[in-house]
């Protein structure tokens, strides 16, 4: 199966989603097809998010199934329609799936939320930056790999830009900061570049400094995008295979209490700058 015909994150969401409407009531595949009309086969093609459903149908599912939260099948119906193409669609079958699958996911959610220990944000890397942590890769990528790459992490912050941005609230480790990727004038830059991105209203910078010693979270990035309503929340963890996607409650609850953790313990916005501002000072 080529990349373009492996469903994207966001099918296979709304896919789950809807399974747990059907079961959460009980509901067999067998009646489920039935009432919907179709083959039992198409059921799985459904939940795994090959398949969707017209609206008609996804409203006589959640119907029938006594989901009465209007709000969350409008959300799912959403998901469900016929989707325009995206800027992200030009790096179909150049990048990696799981990469579009979080320029898709950073794109409706209507809240943002990163940890990161190690590389600055990624939404708020400068070009060089990218280039010089994508040029890191073991084994080494090819040049065009890692040119597409850096045009692609430059594409997702359309999303803190135009007249509506989405609201952004970065949590970074001051080991992050004193890392040198690209050498000390690429990280007076990066540093620079945060402090000026951190004054606009709709972006919250905050630094977990090295005094607070071990953290929740701390051997892996964090991005948390709320959705437009909080039953489709999503955590996303980065890992050397690619990028992973968790949603379940249990694991959403413990994240959302790893950024409580961090609000907590994090310098205030001001303080933050002025922390960046002085180690770029140093570079």
């Amino acid at each position: 199966m080529s990349a373009s015909n492996i469903p994207t994150y966001r099918r296979q969401r709304l896919g789950a989603e809807l399974r747990r409407i059907r079961t959460t009531a009980g509901l067999p595949a067998e009646e489920a097809a039935s009432l919907l009309g179709m083959d039992r086969g198409k059921i799985p093609n459904i939940e795994s998010g090959t398949r969707t459903l017209s609206e008609e149908r996804l409203r006589l599912l959640a119907a029938n199934c006594g989901c009465t939260d209007s709000d969350y099948v409008e959300a799912l119906l959403a998901m469900a329609s016929r989707r325009r193409r995206q800027w992200w669609d030009e790096y179909r079958d150049k990048l990696p799936p799981g990469m579009l699958d979080i320029s898709e996911l950073e794109w409706h959610a209507i809240r943002l939320y990163t940890a990161q220990t190690v590389h600055v944000p990624g939404l708020l890397q400068t070009e060089d930056y990218a280039r010089s942590v994508f040029d890191s890769f073991l084994p080494k990528l090819p040049r065009l790999q890692v040119e597409l790459r850096v045009a692609h992490r430059q594409g997702r912050a359309q999303v803190l830009a135009g007249d509506h941005p989405t609201p952004y609230v970065g949590y970074v480790h001051e080991a992050a900061l004193r890392m040198q990727f690209g050498g000390r004038s690429v990280a007076r830059a990066q540093l620079e570049h945060l402090v000026e991105r951190g004054e606009e209203p709709h972006i919250s910078l905050r630094v977990i400094t090295f005094e607070h010693g071990i953290f929740p979270g701390a051997g892996h990035a964090l991005l948390y995008a709320e959705g437009p309503v909080p039953q489709l929340d999503t955590a996303q963890l980065d890992s050397a295979h690619g990028p992973g996607f968790v949603h379940t409650d249990e694991q959403l609850a413990q994240y959302r209490s790893h950024l409580e953790w961090m609000d907590g313990t994090a310098l205030p916005e001001r303080e933050s700058r002025d922390f960046m501002h002085a180690i770029a000072k140093q570079l």
